[in-house]
Order: C-alpha cells, then sequence, then structure tokens
C-alpha cells in the first residue's frame, strides 16, 4: 500500500525504513492467499480491498477484477450468504458495468445478517451511487438519507452528498421529499470533523462548495451530485455502459446550453462552465469521440485565468487530458500533461487525492513506448 503514495512521501517513509515497492507487495499478498493457513483469508481480502477500493479511488480506475473473482469464488462457495462476500461479489459486478445484478447483491447483503450495521451502511453507500450512475435520483436519495440518518462516519459528506442528490431533481420532486435544500447545504459547515487536528480533504471540499448558500442570493451549484461522482473516480463505472454515458451526457450538455444563455451570469460562471466541459470531456472518452474530448478539456485549460474558486479543475483537467493522450497512444504526450499537473499546482482542493492518481498514472506509463505509434 505504501507504494501508492505520492513520491515525495515515498522517499521520507523510506528515509525512516519503510519500503514501498508494489510488485513485491502484491506477490507477497498473492502467494499468502494461496496457502491454505490463516494468513490466506486476510490476504485474500486485503487484494480485493486493493482491487475494488484502492486502486479505484486513489488510482486510475483500473482494478484487477479477473484476480479479485478468482480470490473470491472458493469464498463465495463455501460461504455463499457470507454477508461480505456478498457485498464484494456485488462490488465486482457493479465494477463490471452490471448495476442491475450487483443492485440485487447489495440488497440481498442487507438482508443477509441484521448485526452489523456498518455492512448496510456500505451498502447504503453503494446503492446511492449505483442509483446515481442511472441518474435515478429517488432512489439515490433515499439511501443518501438513509446514511445521513444512521451512519457516524462523516455527517458533513453524507449531507453534501444528499444535498447534490436533491439539487438533481425537478422542484416538483424537491418538493415532495419536503426537503430544504439551502438549509441542507449550510448545515454542511458546522458538521465538519477534525482528527488528529487535520480536516478531512473531502470535508474541506463539501464546506467549500456549500458556502455559496450563506449568500443572501444564494448561486445554485451546477450538478453536483455528477461532480461528486468524478471526485470518487465514478465515471470509469458509467464509462462501461455506453447507454449511461450517453444519458449523463445529455444531462451534461443541458446544462451547458443552460450556462451558455444565462442572461445574467454571475461570478461563479467560469467556474461552473469549466465544472460542465470538464465533466462532458469526460463522457465524450468513454464514448470514444477523443477529438472533442480534447477540445473540451483544452477549453478548461484556456480558461484558467477566468477561474476564480474551483482551482482543482485545471490540475484534474490536465490529469484528465493525459489520461487520454495515453489512451491513444502518445504517451510522450500523457507524460508531459500529467507531469504539469503534478508540478505547476498547489494548493488546491483534493490536491494529495489528485497526487495518489498522478503518481499510479506515471507508473503505468513506465516503460511505455517512447514515441506515438
Amino acid at each position: 500500500m505504501l507504494s501508492l503514495l505520492p513520491q515525495r512521501i515515498l522517499r521520507l517513509l523510506e528515509f525512516i525504513g519503510f519500503s514501498g515497492n508494489r510488485r513485491f507487495g502484491l506477490s507477497q499478498l498473492r502467494e499468502g492467499a494461496s496457502n491454505h493457513s490463516l494468513r490466506s483469508i486476510l490476504c485474500a481480502f486485503t487484494l480485493l480491498f486493493y482491487n475494488t477500493y484502492v486502486s479505484l479511488i486513489l488510482g486510475t480506475g483500473e482494478g484487477n477484477l479477473a484476480e479479485a473473482e478468482a480470490l473470491l469464488e472458493p469464498y463465495q462457495e463455501k460461504y455463499p450468504k457470507g454477508s461480505i462476500i456478498l457485498f464484494y461479489s456485488a462490488r465486482i459486478t457493479s465494477l463490471r458495468g452490471n448495476l442491475e445484478k450487483a443492485r440485487a447483491r447489495y440488497e440481498e447483503c442487507i438482508s443477509s445478517q441484521q448485526e452489523w450495521k456498518q455492512i448496510h451502511h456500505l451498502c447504503y453507500w453503494e446503492l446511492m451511487w449505483n442509483h446515481s450512475f442511472q441518474q435515478e435520483w429517488q432512489q439515490a436519495y433515499r439511501y443518501a438519507d438513509l446514511l445521513c440518518r444512521e451512519s457516524r462516519w462523516s455527517k458533513a459528506i453524507y449531507v453534501y452528498q444528499k444535498a447534490a442528490i436533491l439539487s438533481m431533481m425537478s422542484a416538483e420532486e424537491l418538493e415532495r421529499t419536503g426537503e430544504d435544500l439551502g438549509a441542507l447545504f449550510r448545515q454542511v459547515e458546522g458538521l465538519k470533523q477534525r482528527l488528529a487536528g487535520k480536516s478531512i480533504p473531502m470535508e474541506k471540499f463539501a464546506v467549500r462548495k456549500s458556502r455559496r448558500y450563506k449568500a443572501s442570493n444564494p448561486v445554485p451549484l451546477v450538478i453536483p451530485a455528477l461532480e461528486m461522482m468524478y471526485v470518487w473516480n465514478g465515471f470509469s463505472i458509467v464509462g462501461k455502459r455506453a447507454d449511461l454515458t450517453e444519458s449523463l451526457l445529455v444531462t451534461i450538455e443541458k446544462v451547458e446550453q443552460q450556462l451558455q444563455n444565462d442572461p445574467n451570469p454571475t461570478e461563479y460562471h467560469p467556474d461552473d462552465s469549466c465544472l460542465v466541459q470538464m465533466l462532458k470531456g469526460l463522457c465524450l472518452k468513454y464514448l470514444g469521440r477523443f477529438l472533442q474530448a480534447e477540445l473540451c478539456f483544452s477549453e478548461v485549460l484556456s480558461s484558467e485565468g477566468r477561474i476564480r474558486y474551483d482551482h482543482y479543475l485545471v490540475p484534474f483537467t490536465l490529469y484528465e487530458l493525459g489520461l487520454l493522450q495515453k489512451q491513444q497512444g502518445d504517451f510522450i504526450k500523457a507524460t508531459t500533461y500529467i507531469e504539469r499537473a503534478k508540478t505547476n499546482y498547489k494548493d488546491y482542493s483534493m490536491e494529495s487525492r489528485l497526487h495518489f492518481r498522478i503518481h499510479a498514472a506515471l507508473n503505468s506509463l513506465k516503460g511505455s513506448p517512447v514515441s506515438t505509434p
């Protein structure tokens, strides 16, 4: 796991005696998982967690799902109704893009036991995203609301996520929920926690975004649920389904049109427009429309000087542009863009999260061809 850390942190840890060799670490875990000992299940589940969560959230979204399925298979045969087994089975199914089947397995996991409510909360989180990927906002809201009421992991993130989902509903749908959207966003800052004297980066992001609603004339956030979907690397899951990606693109283009036709643009207009362009570019990339995707990303970069608040958009867009070039086989350009994101920007929201992804992306580019095919 240490090998996932950005290079500057890894060098410091190596200085005090730790080492980070991912290949060796994974080989040891695989060897442990293949043995029939007390350690085998721990090794297997560490690898499962690595391939289904760590690689997705802190990497480029390219977990080894074939390995995850192979690791889980013997435990599925032995404990077919085990809640953790059902959970990982659902997670792998979801990562493969089969959201309907995954949903049924998460629901089966919830009903399989009542003692470990934390597993229920994990399922609620996944079901919330499962429905969000399909833009089923009423159902997504249901699970976001359950998390707000039952889980104590991060009230700030849960309330912000709930409000973000409500923001995607029509006025009529929102009214039926009985929720006060502005009041929810204004709650977020008061729910922020500190661990060892430090704020949680995702909570800081949620607090900063929700401050729009503290003004006397609040300016609504633009597609905040899709922004959070990107933050959690959910587009890499949606991207496996052309139908869902097209549907997201339609939603994003509607907002793009609204922003373009806005007769009274606010101070947030450049930031909102850049967010829309970045998310639009992602959809186009997953649909294989690479030139159009590059144009969207380039528009964000050309608007850098006009961005007032969401400064994270530029380095994240550079990173995405690098991945786009990698996908097209231009590894030199890919490395250049990703290195620019790494070295030219600092003190922006979710900086550490991006550096984890950059580290994973640059590692994946090592040994790649040095010229465009």
